[in-house]
């Protein structure tokens, strides 16, 4: 289990339209697959957070081959957390220099990711049994990416298709967001839970106002409504208004998690597995929510890895509530998935396959290639 190879493939696919965002816009949809190689052959693959900005591949594939992949060819693959450790040390001083924290814990994601899936493989038995053993083998899943246009026709086809909570899109002004509340909230009906999420577009000041309406749509829960997320003005925000609160995708490593866990006003964490430093961290940040009773339900807006892997941390944690299942089309999760796991009722069949559970589609992995670089091969 000597690591031989680290590799790094930019996928990349067009979207049908524009994702909107309170900040920006989608506009392609990207991952960083990085590949480990054993001496002996074995191939472990994570997947490193790329969707913003448009350049970030190029960023991505230069940290993992330079930075990442000298840490660990020649170490054994089987030392996940001794590796893990060795990368935050060695890195996170670079990233606090260079002020890109996000994209060194993002670039170790992908690497810890890839050691867990080797893990798997090398044992013959999915993660969630390495990680403490397996409380479920289906995970509820909400429907998200709604908005800001076309939002009751996509609410109601939700609805129909079994999705029992939807999260909608907020940030484009007072009179856009009304208007997709109120068409969410008919479209869907009573029964299906309403979730929002501002990408962090409000003032505290708006995102008091914006509360009664939010409360009127009988919202679940409020995510990222603070610009700056800072923890005290999110708490602020939940005893002025009663909202129940959702953060936590923008956070790295699992220690930035503990001033947000320490504000029981923050109930819903979201840690992102591709994003916070793998399952390594987002394992930590669901450890010490379940020992202080906090949900978590973890962010997820990536590729086929990452959706395998945040289907294992929900399977192995009680903490996990539900997980987020992006319903627009994504030809980097379903598209390069060999055999993709249906949503049924509600809720997605975690893979009991060895390592992440899953095997990508060969040619569909070709098609979607834009770059391959190696940090052994060039």
């Amino acid at each position: 289990m000597i690591v031989a190879d680290v590799r790094v493939r930019i996928l990349a696919a067009p979207v049908e339209e524009e994702v909107a965002m309170s900040f920006g816009a989608l506009t392609r949809r990207s991952m960083a697959l990085v590949e480990i190689e054993t001496e002996d052959g074995l191939v472990g693959r994570g997947e490193s957070w790329i969707n913003f900005p448009r350049w970030a591949g190029r960023e991505r594939r230069a940290t993992i081959e330079e930075g990442v992949a000298p840490l660990l060819i020649g170490e054994d693959a089987r030392e996940i957390g001794a590796l893990h450790a060795r990368m935050v040390a060695a890195l996170g001083p670079l990233g606090r220099q260079w002020g890109a924290p996000g994209p060194i814990m993002q670039a170790i994601s992908g690497a810890d990711l890839a050691l867990w899936d080797l893990a798997g493989r090398a044992a013959g038995l999915p993660v969630a049994e390495l990680l403490g053993g397996a409380v479920r083998d289906r995970v509820p899943v909400y429907a998200s990416g709604l908005g800001p246009a076309g939002v009751g026709e996509l609410a109601a086809r939700c609805a129909q298709q079994g999705f029992t909570a939807l999260k909608l899109r907020l940030g484009f002004g007072r009179e856009v967001d009304e208007r997709n509340l109120r068409a969410a909230r008919a479209a869907a009906g009573p029964g299906v839970e309403l979730l929002v999420d501002a990408n962090q577009a409000w003032t505290l000041a708006e995102a008091v106002a914006i509360a009664p309406v939010l409360r009127e749509h009988a919202v679940a829960w409020v995510e990222e409504p603070i610009r700056g997320d800072d923890p005290d003005e999110l708490a602020e925000l939940h005893r002025r208004t009663g909202l129940t609160v959702a953060t936590g995708e923008n956070l790295y490593g699992s220690a930035a998690f503990e001033p947000y866990l320490a504000r029981p006003e923050i109930a819903v964490l979201q840690p992102d597995v591709s994003k916070t430093g793998g399952l390594s961290e987002a394992l930590a940040v669901c450890r010490r929510a379940e020992a202080l009773g906090r949900a978590v339900a973890p962010h997820l807006y990536g590729g086929a890895i990452a959706y395998a892997a945040t289907l294992q941390l929900a399977a192995c944690s009680r903490a996990v509530r539900i997980v987020e299942h992006d319903v627009r089309p994504n030809p980097l999760r379903d598209g390069l998935l060999a055999d993709p796991p249906p949503v049924e009722g509600g809720c997605v069949r975690v893979p009991d396959s060895p390592g992440l559970g899953v095997e990508l589609d060969p040619a569909a992995l070709e098609q979607r290639d834009g770059s391959v670089g190696s940090a052994t091969r060039g």
